[in-house]
C-alpha cells in the first residue's frame, strides 16, 4: 500500500534539445515547458515505482501547473515532489521545479495506478 509522504527528486541541464525552439512550444532557447512537465511526470513515477506490485505502473492524468520563470540554456534545473493524496489508485503529487536561482514551476500532478498488461491491451485494441 503507498502512503502519503513518498518525496521524489530529479534534475537534468537546460540545452537545445529541451528548450521550447527545440520542442516546438515556442522560439527561443530556454527550458520548455513540455520538457518541465516531462521532468515532472518522471520524477512522481520514479518516486513511486519501487511501491508499486510487480506488473504495475503509473500513468499521468492530470496536471495543473504554472511555469513561472524562464531558464536559459546551460542551466541546471530540478524537480521535487511529494506524494500528498492517496485515493485507492488515484496518486496526487505536489510538484516545484527549480533553476540555480530559484522556483521557475508549481503546481499538481495526478498519476493512476494500472496494470501495464491490462493498460496496453486496453491501448493496443484501439487498432484493432
Amino acid at each position: 500500500m503507498i502512503e502519503t509522504g513518498i518525496k521524489g527528486r530529479q534534475e537534468t541541464i537546460v540545452t537545445e534539445e529541451n528548450s521550447a525552439k527545440a520542442v516546438g512550444s515556442g522560439t527561443l532557447l530556454v527550458f520548455a515547458t513540455p520538457a518541465m512537465i516531462a521532468l515532472i511526470e518522471e520524477t512522481a513515477w520514479k518516486s513511486v515505482a519501487s511501491s508499486l506490485e510487480e506488473g504495475e505502473g503509473t500513468v499521468g492524468t492530470k496536471l495543473d501547473v504554472a511555469h513561472i520563470s524562464a531558464t536559459p540554456v546551460g542551466m541546471k534545473v530540478w524537480c521535487e515532489t511529494e506524494l500528498t493524496e492517496v485515493d485507492r489508485r488515484r496518486l496526487v503529487f505536489t510538484v516545484a521545479v527549480y533553476d540555480e536561482k530559484g522556483k521557475i514551476g508549481e503546481g499538481t500532478h495526478e498519476r493512476f495506478i494500472i496494470s501495464n498488461e491490462k493498460f496496453m491491451e486496453k491501448a493496443n485494441a484501439k487498432k484493432a
